[in-house]
């Protein structure tokens, strides 16, 4: 098959997958790229992904606007809560992610972002192979969407489906959402 034609996405535009503690705009899917899926993420002020990790998936995130704690190291110990004090082997610390910063994160690699500040933060994140992280929003946000307390078993078998190793708990607002799904990581 040949392709004729690229695909331009102008701003503002995309589906958008709205929930207390996400606001991800698809703007590249796995129906028009091979490499990655690409998405504009908005970061709530206090929303913490969590500390986790995918054995396949490849990840970049590039902050746009505000900022943004992150990790992007394997720890000398996995501690099950407090990622932010985490310290590689090599004396990598987290560190504070201003516009213009560049996060690439290979399989294997923990990782995780929070937004410590009062203001939203922004970023794109691409995620490769397509299209996992877009079927993992779309089934978090079917799961979500039942109302009342999220269904944590179900939430963590969509994560294992989906590649995702959660380390430590993802936290929106200053509160543990314990079994709480994970954003892109």
């Amino acid at each position: 098959m040949t392709v004729s034609e690229g695909l331009l996405v102008p701003p503002g535009h995309g589906r958008t997958v709205r929930t207390p503690a996400q606001h991800v705009t698809f703007k590249v899917t796995g129906a028009h790229s091979r490499a990655a899926s690409s998405f504009e993420v908005v970061v709530p002020p206090g929303f913490d992904v969590g500390a986790h990790v995918h054995t396949r998936s490849e990840e970049l995130f590039y902050v746009l606007e505000g900022e943004l704690d992150v990790l992007a190291f394997e720890p000398r110990v996995r501690t099950p809560d407090g990622w932010r004090h985490w310290e590689s082997r090599s004396g990598n610390r987290v560190v504070r992610a201003v516009p213009g910063t560049v996060i690439v994160v290979p399989p294997g690699c923990p990782h995780a972002f929070a937004n410590p500040t009062a203001e939203p933060a922004k970023m794109f994140f691409q995620a490769s192979p397509p299209p996992d992280h877009e079927r993992y929003f779309d089934e978090l946000l079917q799961i979500l969407a039942r109302g009342g307390t999220p269904d944590h078993a179900a939430i963590e078998e969509l994560r294992t489906r989906y590649d995702i190793e959660q380390l430590t708990p993802l936290r929106h607002g200053g509160s543990s959402a314990g079994g709480a799904p994970a954003t892109p990581r």
